[in-house]
């Protein structure tokens, strides 16, 4: 009997403490391999991810930008318009654009970070209304409907096959009656009732003349009148930020974050090469310009590169004038 529980005594016996401590390193050891590959693939889909966002900011950017750009010096009458504008400029940056792009190097746009580039661009926005007639001496155009949508204070432009002009309509009341004014009043207001395109400016007394054709059977093409649009593009603080104007009045909005810089380069009309805003063939040339080339740098969110830095990825797009090519 006493052989019999001695038996059973050992058959039923535990592990050893040297068992126990192999199984207990074999289980550390998979557990650790467990982590090391669960912390590599988190890291791979933090940078993944990262990445993913990086791309994505870069085509919002330039799905944005590219829409203003493309745009520049529009008009709904004809290509290539020498644009008289008659606006007051009283330190506001809309009441001076013309030339339907204009850029701005290595911070010389107020607002923007310094050694970033930055760019405005100006347009007619739409096919707008049709002239039926235009006094010039009374400074007032007759549209061909009540209901232009355009009032009072509003910043248009009036264009026809020779030129067109940018100003602000001094009377209007849509859907009350088809005659909208632009006397030399308000604010900013208007320097001169004469729209006549002129280089320089003139803005003395009745300025420089011009009747806006209000049927198409005259060398000048029928009229329009479309609203007046434009934005500024800059850096500041790693932020792309694009300030526009908007019922008249400049607002800014986020476009997106994590912008390190932007770089762009602008191409002439019978030219090869893109220069800067700086360059000296520019000067004077800006309704010249057909194509723009703008260049990102674009940071990640968060720190997932090589030795604990964030991501960076440089993001160039190449955006034609659709309003200067043929």
């Amino acid at each position: 009997m006493k052989n019999m529980a001695k038996m059973n005594n050992n058959s039923i016996r535990g592990f050893s403490l040297v068992e126990l401590m192999i199984a207990m390193t074999l289980g550390l050891l998979i557990v650790g391999a467990t982590l090391s590959i669960f912390s590599t693939n988190k890291q791979a889909y933090r940078t993944t991810e990262n990445l993913g966002r990086v791309q994505e900011n870069g085509r919002t950017a330039f799905e944005l930008m590219a829409r203003d750009v493309r745009e520049a010096g529009g008009n709904p009458c004809d290509k290539n318009l020498p644009v008289a504008n008659v606006l007051n400029n009283a330190g506001t940056w809309w009441a001076s654009t013309g030339n339907g792009v204009q850029g701005y190097e290595s911070g010389a746009l107020a607002g923007s970070t310094a050694g970033t580039d930055a760019i405005e661009v100006s347009s007619g926005m739409g096919q707008g209304v049709t002239v039926t007639a235009h006094n010039a001496g009374a400074a007032q155009f007759t549209l061909n409907t009540v209901n232009h949508g355009l009032n009072t204070s509003d910043i248009v432009m009036a264009c026809d096959f020779r030129q067109a002009a940018v100003f602000q309509i001094s009377a209007a009341n849509s859907g009350a009656t088809n005659t909208i004014d632009h006397a030399a009043t308000g604010a900013p207001g208007n320097c001169t009732t004469g729209l006549g395109f002129a280089f320089p400016m003139n803005c003395v007394g009745a300025g420089t003349p011009y009747a806006y054709a209000g049927t198409s059977n005259t060398p000048k093409g029928t009229s329009r009148v479309v609203r007046f649009t434009a934005s500024q593009w800059y850096v500041n603080n790693n932020t792309l930020f694009r300030r526009t104007l908007r019922n008249n009045t400049p607002q800014v909005e986020a476009v997106i974050d994590g912008v390190l810089d932007m770089q762009i380069r602008y191409l002439l009309a019978g030219t090869d090469d893109y220069v800067n805003a700086d360059d000296a063939t520019l000067v004077g040339q800006w309704d010249k310009v057909v194509s723009v080339r703008v260049n990102l740098m674009l940071q990640s969110e968060d720190a997932v590169g090589t030795g604990g830095v964030r991501l960076q990825r440089p993001i160039v797009q190449t955006i034609n004038l659709r309003n200067r090519t043929s």
